[in-house]
């Protein structure tokens, strides 16, 4: 069910052998508390950013909070199938606004009412999206159209971890 979240809720999952808290927080400007409260307590967190909307003010205030306690982050890039989505425009907000080191480890196949599935740059694979929300996941070989750009993302992903990484930049 879609909606707006008003105040932090809290479920779980298991993934493997690990036990994974999640906490949902607003991401409206009038609940930044709620974020405050949330990020106390977090070991990590997925910063969610609008495919259409990109980085706003809001999404910046929130990035200020984590970077306050000290909570490293991955982006989520969602909506692509809206229309006006626009992912690679989004990890360029967030490098040049967030000044974060970003990296696509996706690319969208098709976008917006085109949007079937991702090409998975690390396992250089493709993930499809079948079913009628998309809830069934298929896998299979990178199309053609997509193999230059993921081999591309591929290379500057090694890159930027090599930036942080002595051992892998030798």
């Amino acid at each position: 069910e879609k909606g707006i979240t008003i105040q932090s809720a809290a479920t779980y999952c298991n993934w493997g052998d690990n036990n994974i808290n999640i906490i949902d927080t607003p991401g409206h400007v009038d609940f930044t508390i709620e974020v405050e409260r949330a990020l106390r307590v977090l070991d990590g967190a997925v910063l969610v950013v609008c495919s259409v909307g990109g980085v706003q003010s809001q999404t910046i205030t929130v990035d200020r909070q984590m970077r306050r306690y000290d909570v490293p982050r991955v982006a989520f890039i969602n909506k692509c199938d809206r229309l006006g989505a626009n992912p690679e425009g989004v990890v360029k907000q967030i490098r040049d606004k967030l000044k974060l080191n970003a990296v696509a480890v996706q690319i969208p196949m098709g976008l917006e009412d085109q949007h079937n599935g991702a090409v998975d740059v690390i396992e250089r694979r493709a993930v499809y999206f079948e079913g009628a929300k998309g809830e069934n996941m298929t896998f299979g070989e990178v199309p053609a159209q997509y193999v230059e750009e993921c081999e591309a993302q591929r290379a500057a992903l090694v890159e930027a971890v090599a930036e942080v990484d002595d051992e892998l930049m030798e």
